[in-house]
């Protein structure tokens, strides 16, 4: 049975790399119908969080990769928290010290600092020089007696030349300079390469899918299931997601904590398709998935060799699509929150009303919480007016004159309907022989403040006369300097 793993350490938050590595593992797995495992890896206790574990934990429960073992779930090779596997390592490590194939370094810091730098002047790549390789068990004690706390180094007898990889086909070590590497440290905690390969190896990893800058971790973790005679899993390395201008993925592109794009309105099910595309095609001219296509497409052989861009402008567009498709009343669920949190809705609100404004926002937004800048006027008396928009259209000649007919015209209508309104405003605006455009956008900035809105005969129905009728008595009033009476009115 296939079975993989994701190993993420509790040092920082998930981001996209990572969670596009849990992503190709999961979709991996569920297609070779194997399992997925999440482990732990807190080993490094200066710097492991409670917090950041919680964030990686939710993340993926927010995206929806369920494992099958691990933390909160269980299984039969827990525990899934390297720094509970301790008393498993230290067996591991007894039989490498046994066999000669590993030994205590006494070596401090700044005399492992000081060979690097000699090196390096000499145009030699730093490496570990095997200095405490052949000391006599007198030498050891000696130096146990002053203090010095030892780590533990895998003596590397056997060169790794190659591996086989499943994206990158065979990729050549032999330029690698080699050293004895540390596999325990000072405070008896296991380093990453050598727990690693123990956890994969008792957990029956048969698939270690991680990401490119691992590769390098390889020849070492090799050597190590060689020494200990344990049968190599398969090995495949995805290249990197890199930013618009080709650096590293840093903040500034979207590399933040996975769970700001749920704050932001990005659904799971957009985030998925986006981060399955990042560097993998299902081989067809096709770019929305539901989950279970990308199941059954997902394979490794359509892993491209070359590092993946992120495209934030394509996961809103993305978004987008998928807020289209979702039902009236989720919709108003997910939006909701947002609106609260902004101070536009209290207690109550009109379910009926609210349910109109969201199914004219459903099919504009493409981040769910874009609804409270967009949809600001709806809620609020007070709101911003758009500087710009302001300058451009309503300060025409024409509009404060025009304005005053469409007070008129409006005060007339009932039903105050969307169909009433445009029926009457647009006859208005033929028989004052204004233009579309020159009719609409002074008129939006006037109701809404802004130069983009949903259909305009919509909002103003929405808003009901009463407030229609204010707002442009309010925009006359502030902004083409008028004092205006409700039943004023200048002829163009």
């Amino acid at each position: 049975m296939v079975k993989v793993r994701f190993a993420p350490a509790p040092t920082g938050f998930l981001h996209i790399g990572s969670a596009r590595t849990a992503l190709f593992n999961w979709l991996f797995a569920k297609n070779k119908k194997g399992k997925f495992i999440l482990r732990i890896e807190d080993t490094d206790v200066a710097r492991s969080r409670r917090e950041a574990e919680e964030q990686i934990l939710h993340s993926l429960q927010w995206l929806g990769l369920e494992w099958d073992e691990g933390p909160m779930v269980g299984g039969p090779n827990g525990p899934y928290y390297q720094s509970q596997r301790i008393a498993i390592y230290e067996k591991f490590i007894e039989q490498l010290l046994q066999d000669s194939k590993a030994y205590p370094c006494y070596c401090t810091e700044a005399e492992l600092k000081e060979k690097r730098e000699r090196m390096k002047k000499k145009g030699e790549v730093p490496r570990y020089d095997g200095k405490c390789r052949n000391l006599n068990e007198n030498e050891r004690k000696r130096l146990e007696r002053v203090g010095r706390k030892p780590v533990i180094r895998f003596k590397w007898e056997k060169p790794v030349d190659s591996v086989t990889d499943l994206i990158h086909g065979q990729i050549s070590f032999k330029e690698h300079q080699f050293d004895d590497f540390i596999i325990v440290k000072t405070d008896g905690r296991p380093t990453y390469n050598f727990s690693c390969v123990i956890d994969d190896h008792l957990m029956g990893i048969t698939h270690v899918i991680r990401g490119d800058d691992h590769i390098t971790n390889t020849p070492r973790q090799i050597a190590l299931y060689g020494a200990l005679e344990l049968p190599l899993p398969q090995f495949a390395h995805i290249p990197l997601i890199l930013g618009p201008d080709k650096a590293r993925l840093s903040k500034r592109h979207g590399a933040v904590d996975l769970l700001q794009y749920k704050r932001e309105g990005y659904l799971p099910e957009a985030l998925i398709n986006f981060l399955a595309l990042l560097g993998w095609s299902p081989g067809r001219n096709q770019e929305l998935f539901a989950r279970d296509e990308l199941i059954q497409l997902f394979s490794l052989d359509r892993i491209t060799r070359r590092n993946a861009i992120f495209n934030k402008e394509k996961l809103e567009w993305m978004n987008g699509q998928y807020i289209k498709k979702l039902p009236g009343e989720k919709f108003i669920s997910l939006v909701e929150p947002y609106l609260r949190d902004a101070g536009y809705i209290k207690e109550t609100v009109d379910r009926k009303w609210f349910a109109k404004v969201a199914e004219l926002y459903r099919l504009r937004v493409r981040r769910l919480s874009q609804i409270v800048d967009k949809a600001d006027f709806l809620f609020l008396e007070e709101f911003h007016y758009d500087e710009e928009a302001v300058n451009k259209f309503l300060m025409r000649e024409y509009v404060s004159s025009f304005l005053d007919h469409v007070e008129r015209t409006l005060e007339r209508i009932a039903p105050f309907t969307p169909e009433a309104i445009e029926r009457d405003l647009r006859a208005l605006a033929e028989k004052l022989n204004i233009g579309g455009g020159d009719f609409i956008h002074p008129l939006r900035v006037a109701i809404t403040g802004k130069s983009e809105s949903p259909p305009l005969f919509d909002v103003i129905s929405l808003l009901g006369k009463e407030k229609t009728l204010k707002r442009i008595k309010k925009a006359k009033r502030y902004f083409l300097k008028e004092s205006v009476h409700p039943d004023e009115g200048k002829a163009i």
